[in-house]
């Protein structure tokens, strides 16, 4: 009786999971004004919202983008929503935007969590000094996180972490658990966080 030989594997990799970035530098010039606004926003509502934002601060107010000063960053994230809505077969989508500032200070974070009923989530960062804690995405497989497997290798458990930048927009499934780490810098971090309604 011969020898067995190793069978020739094909590979095939299932439920992938989509998300989207651009840089939006041709709104630098936007950048101070809109942290300035931030800041006398934050300067006249001192409470933090609360949330999942822990050891910094987020605005009440979850119109942000609404406001005139926000107008071409408005433009550009409903641009982009129905850019990838559209890959996701609902590119005629009427959309309702529901934004808020997210800002951390030193040893500022966001728990897990995932924006439940949404279309779409997403983060602009606006201001990103050094220290900035990473967005981290769970694995959404939930058997996954059961599995012995550990680490970024096929069928493995592995959170992915982005590396924000100013000027960075990153939309992604709103079911996609999510998490910040902690900032690490004396500068405040910024992001303006949505979600893309029906």
């Amino acid at each position: 009786m011969g020898e067995i030989s190793t069978p020739s594997l094909q590979s095939y990799d299932l439920f992938p999971t989509r998300i989207w970035q651009a840089p939006l530098d041709a709104l630098q010039p936007r950048f101070a004004e809109w942290t300035s606004w931030v800041l006398a926003l934050r300067a006249a509502s001192p409470a933090p919202a609360g949330r999942t934002n822990r050891s910094g601060w987020n605005s009440n107010e979850m119109d942000v983008l609404e406001r005139p000063v926000w107008a071409p960053l408005r433009q550009a994230v409903h641009s982009a929503c129905a850019t990838a809505l559209g890959e996701m077969g609902r590119g005629s989508q009427l959309l309702q935007v529901q934004s808020w500032v997210n800002l951390h200070d030193r040893g500022g974070f966001n728990f897990l969590h995932m924006h439940e009923g949404s279309l779409l989530s997403g983060s602009f960062y606006l201001k990103v000094p050094t220290g900035s804690g990473a967005l981290c995405f769970r694995d959404p497989r939930a058997g996954v996180l059961h599995g012995i497997v550990k680490g970024p290798v096929p069928n493995g458990h592995a959170d992915v972490r982005l590396k924000p930048s100013t000027g960075l927009l990153v939309l992604f499934p709103c079911w996609m658990e999510h998490y910040v780490e902690p900032h690490e810098g004396d500068e405040p971090r910024i992001c303006i966080a949505f979600n893309a309604n029906e």
